[in-house]
């Protein structure tokens, strides 16, 4: 059975693959081995830049053609060292094998033992994973989160000035804007951004138990811990880890897992405040010809893209905490289950850049219900007590609170002619009266 969409166990590679396609060019299996085939190349080249005795007589015009190796990588090629792994049953060893061919057809033979020269198979992993995460958050992430971001700015700036029933508990509070309720995740979501540039792409690369052992003992002269570090940051763009034990210790990475799934809470967060405010009809939403929103109930218009993300980067989170958790740790210098754990590491951007779509897709859907926001702050006059008790406090009024909850406290309507009538029985000037009567809860909303 060939994959196709409707035969894909997991959803990212089914019903939403179109959402996620560009993710393939950073996670997929083809793109793993693309990014081994670039660091083994690179490293080449930089060992000739030493120049390693050996490798003095290699001719660096020679450079741009080991690059097309990784940069015309083809399915064909990925197909090749698949075929070459099904023999030596070792992925990145398939990869060495697969370059040797290719200096064979670049008159490069003499050269072939200096691919993968002194390295374990982690040096190549752990620092084309970085990598492509680097690049995929790059490419992908940030453009979409980005989009999410400036249409909640421009969404702040549309709803500036609409008053709204805030709700603590449940019940109705001290009114607010509505354009100030969504720049509350706009600033929580920028801070977590922010921390996100404070994290580093780090990478491991010092042989098979982090030291360069093979390195030293072949050429005791060199300082590798130097070439590694210029090899990781300069020719790779990756912060160098060391010292380490033969794999990458993860914690940077496992701090951008963590940021990320507070990324992904924040905006759960908004889609259920989003999801409840349509519940409340204080959004309907656009209608699009030919959609259904329920088998048996024709009317409905369902929130259905909030409930879509909210599932979405829920599932995310869970697979971040346990890469965030589970990477750090290894036992003694070493076991394998960083390797099948971080196979998995694009699953939940998957999931995170479907979450965003679907925010998106909500977002775009929603029509203000100005009349309901309001009958919602006409129905709810009681919501002033906390105006009008202040300025008596600030009059020095004996004790204001409690005239307030006398008021307000009880199963009787408040309403606008409750209210004037009670300022009308204050014991206080004609003009503070006037100041309190100007108090109404659409404009009680703060700054």
């Amino acid at each position: 059975m060939s994959l196709s969409s409707l035969n894909a166990i997991s959803p990212i590679d089914g019903r939403y693959r179109n959402k996620i396609n560009d993710l393939g060019n950073y996670f997929s299996e083809e793109a793993l081995i693309k990014y081994r085939v670039l660091v083994e190349i690179e490293y080449f080249i930089a060992l000739c830049e030493i120049p390693l005795p050996q490798l003095e007589k290699v001719n660096h015009d020679i450079f741009n053609d080991l690059r097309d190796i990784y940069k015309e990588f083809s399915a064909e090629d990925a197909t090749a060292i698949k075929d070459i792994e099904s023999v030596t049953n070792h992925d990145v060893k398939a990869v060495e094998y697969f370059i040797k061919e290719k200096f064979d057809v670049l008159g490069l033979s003499e050269f072939k033992e200096f691919i993968h020269f002194g390295l374990t198979s982690q040096d190549i992993n752990n620092t084309a994973i970085p990598l492509s995460i680097k690049e995929a958050m790059n490419d992908v992430y940030v453009p979409e989160y980005f989009t999410v971001l400036n249409k909640l700015k421009a969404l702040v700036k549309e709803w500036a000035q609409v008053s709204m029933l805030a709700r603590t508990h449940g019940q109705p509070a001290s009114p607010t804007r509505l354009g100030k309720e969504i720049d509350v995740f706009v600033v929580r979501l920028e801070e977590q951004f922010n921390l996100l540039n404070d994290i580093p792409s780090a990478a491991k690369f010092g042989g098979a138990t982090g030291n360069f052992n093979a390195h030293h003992v072949a050429y005791p002269n060199i300082d590798w811990k130097a070439f590694g570090d210029s090899f990781v940051q300069e020719k790779l763009g990756l912060q160098h880890s060391f010292p380490t034990t033969q794999i990458e210790h993860y914690d940077h990475m496992a701090a951008l897992f963590d940021t990320l799934k507070r990324i992904n809470t924040i905006l759960i967060d908004l889609d259920r405040d989003i999801w409840t405010y349509v519940s409340m009809d204080y959004f309907k939403q656009k209608i699009k010809k030919g959609e259904v929103g329920s088998s048996a109930m024709p009317h409905k218009v369902n929130p259905i893209d909030f409930e879509n993300s909210e599932g979405n980067l829920g599932i995310a989170n869970a697979i971040f905490e346990h890469l965030s958790a589970k990477l750090p740790i290894s036992r003694l210098q070493r076991d394998l289950t960083d390797s099948t754990v971080l196979r998995n590491v694009g699953v939940p951007f998957g999931h995170t850049i479907i979450g965003f779509k679907s925010t998106l897709k909500g977002l775009n859907k929603l029509l203000l219900n100005e009349s309901k926001f309001a009958e919602d702050l006409e129905n709810n006059w009681a919501v002033v007590a906390e105006a009008i008790q202040t300025i008596l406090r600030r009059e020095g009024y004996p004790n204001p609170y409690e005239a307030l909850k006398g008021l307000t406290r009880t199963n009787e309507k408040i309403n606008q002619s409750s209210i004037s009538n009670f300022i009308d029985t204050l014991e206080v000037s004609d003009a503070i009266k006037a100041e309190l009567k100007q108090i109404t809860p659409s404009n009680y909303t703060g700054i």
